[in-house]
């Protein structure tokens, strides 16, 4: 009873900002990243033309900055880092083989935006559950702007949540995971010459990304998963939720506000 008080006593979000800024949001960053690359043409993209497989850490470092930036930065930090990935994305396409890709292709960029977005909802509503209408129509619009700061149209994002909704089951429901998503899976939750910090929490950080995944692409990736499976996993992740949940507001934003600070650091006119 004491716990669920405490939970009900939480302030509840307004922003995008309140949303975005919980730390929680990282334990679903791997869940993300192996949706994105269950679009066969993300994973190709991917494949060829980063060392994801080489070393995954960062491109999820390089996500969780672009990230933090768009909820916290400045116009003209924003206009920065979105620059600095749309450089990186310039001559990622191939129109030869199959399938053919292109990272400046709006289909493929709102597919990103929507894995961030849809993410993000879930771990913060797993922890603090359901968020108030208002809050929710606020985080989905800011949302949009994942995609629309590296060129893609805003009329690439669905008008609202409702029509999100739909894009997301039609999307995932056709998602077939191939052999390159798979490679680049075991790359990413078994990485070699990881950092110890890394490779101390992908213990429990494997059952929990699967946990998360929608079932068929869980199944699309080969996890062999069962009722039993899903019941540990469900006391692990409550363990971890439950845990999170009476941290003080300034700890559980504190990723963020270190990696903002990081980026500044790097970015400013003396770093």
């Amino acid at each position: 009873m004491a716990r669920a008080a405490r939970r009900l006593t939480l302030p509840r979000p307004t922003t995008f900002a309140d949303v975005a800024g919980e730390g929680i949001l990282l334990a679903g960053g791997a869940r993300a990243l192996l949706l994105q690359l269950a679009h066969p043409a993300v994973a190709r993209g991917v494949a060829e033309h980063s060392s994801f497989a080489e070393d995954p850490v960062p491109r999820l470092t390089g996500t969780l900055t672009y990230l933090y930036v768009l909820a916290f930065g400045t116009e003209e930090e924003i206009a920065r880092v979105a620059a600095h990935v749309g450089r990186a994305h310039r001559g990622v396409r191939a129109v030869d083989g199959e399938p053919p890709y292109d990272a400046a292709n709006a289909d493929l960029q709102l597919w990103v935006a929507a894995t961030l977005y849809e993410t993000t909802v879930l771990m913060y509503e797993r922890v603090f559950g359901p968020l108030p209408a208002a809050a929710a129509d606020e985080v989905y619009a800011q949302s949009g702007r994942i995609g629309t700061a590296l060129g893609m149209p805003a009329s690439a994002w669905p008008e609202d949540r409702s029509a999100f909704a739909e894009y997301w089951a039609a999307t995932v429901g056709a998602l077939v995971v191939g052999p390159t998503a798979r490679r680049l899976a075991h790359a990413l939750l078994r990485p070699e010459g990881a950092p110890l910090w890394l490779r101390a929490a992908l213990p429990l950080a494997r059952p929990v990304t699967a946990a998360l995944l929608p079932d068929g692409v869980r199944r699309g990736y080969g996890v062999r998963w069962s009722a039993e499976h899903q019941a540990r996993a469900d006391r692990l992740l409550g363990l971890i939720l439950a845990g999170y949940r009476v941290l003080p507001r300034r700890i559980r934003h504190l990723p963020g506000r270190r990696v903002l600070r990081h980026f500044r650091a790097e970015t400013s006119p003396a770093g």
